[in-house]
């Protein structure tokens, strides 16, 4: 019998997610990465291999603002400061890639946050 574990399966599902989903320069990719403690999210413009903006739960301006806060409540500050990042850029359309993950929990409030904060999805 053969068995797949969590790892396995995230990756499949991230494989799915992403033959729908590429990022443009007009319109970039927002890829969410979650680990056990943190959270990194990056516009990413597909036909360039290129990285446009980066926000994480370690930079020093989320530290900052998110001293002694959940998990949840700092993928929103995460994501309400990578719209103002991306905005100040010129960025206001992007496509939301969940990474595998369930839209839910803490991809779900930083995904929110970044609507809140004036980016379009």
């Amino acid at each position: 019998m053969n068995r797949r574990g969590s790892k396995a399966i995230k990756k499949i599902r991230h494989r799915r997610v992403r033959q729908k989903v590429t990022g443009t320069i007009s319109r970039p990719r927002l890829c969410v990465f979650r680990s056990l403690n943190h959270v990194h999210a990056q516009l990413i413009d597909d036909s360039r291999d290129q990285t446009l903006v980066s926000m994480s739960t370690l930079d020093s301006q989320v530290k900052s603002k998110a001293d002694g806060m959940g998990k949840s409540k700092k993928a929103e500050i995460v994501g309400t400061l990578l719209a103002e990042k991306a905005l100040s850029k010129g960025i206001k359309q992007v496509v939301f890639d969940r990474g595998g993950y369930k839209y839910h929990g803490r991809v779900k409030a930083l995904a929110e946050a970044a609507r809140k904060a004036g980016l379009e999805f």
